[in-house]
């Protein structure tokens, strides 16, 4: 067994685009003229944009689509996307994706969030030419904590799942992750809140720690 390719979560891994999201949101509640309470946006952590604006339409009594309404919330993304001067990638990953490709490491992006948001990302950071695949739960499905991303992001490595790594920060993703029987590396950043490591093989605040040289004696 060695480490021969890596499977990365993109959202609190890669990137943090709640903030972005976050934002997107509240503009579009003021435009729709509703006051959205801190508990019920709270309450639509990890849900699909559709089923979010499903739920606005019901809660508030409105009369757009919610096709209507992801279009808006989706213009205030792209707007904060590529203008918010605070959006970056998160400190240390592009040292540890450039560090795994220099060893040969396959790379996989294998994230929830929609193509066009992992384009985007890609495009923006220039991330395209270090990565052998990407993968987005979109698409599939099931969604996290089911397994098959994974199973798939190591079939397009075409590496076996013993020589695979698993880059996480969410529960949802380390089960899926552990469901595969993948070796498992929680990211816990101050960001994260209430989040259970407990099924992850080893947990780091710090990419440095999962450097080739440092995370090959597990494999």
């Amino acid at each position: 067994m060695s480490l021969k390719a890596v499977l990365f979560d993109m959202d609190g891994v890669i990137v943090d685009t709640e903030p972005l999201h976050r934002k997107a949101y509240f503009k579009t509640f003021n435009q729709l003229e509703i006051e959205v309470s801190e508990d019920l946006y709270t309450s639509f952590t990890g849900a699909s944009t559709k089923r979010v604006c499903e739920t606005l339409i019901s809660e508030f009594n409105l009369s757009h689509t919610h096709e209507d309404i992801t279009n808006i919330k989706r213009t205030h993304f792209k707007d904060y996307f590529y203008n918010d001067e605070e959006f970056d990638l998160i400190p240390g990953v592009r040292k540890l994706i450039e560090h795994y490709y220099e060893n040969n490491i396959k790379l996989i992006v294998a994230s929830s969030a929609s193509m066009t948001t992992i384009n985007m990302v890609f495009e923006k950071f220039g991330l395209e030419k270090y990565f052998n695949g990407k993968i987005s739960g979109a698409d599939l499905k099931e969604s996290k904590p089911h397994p098959e991303i994974f199973q798939l992001a190591a079939k397009m490595a075409n590496e076996s799942i013993e020589n695979c790594m698993v880059i996480e920060d969410s529960t949802n993703g380390i089960l899926a992750a552990h469901r595969a029987n993948i070796f498992c590396a929680a990211y816990k950043s101050f960001h994260s809140h209430n989040q259970d490591y407990s099924l992850a093989n080893v947990v780091i605040s710090d990419y440095s720690e999962i450097e080739v040289d440092k995370i090959s004696k597990h494999f």
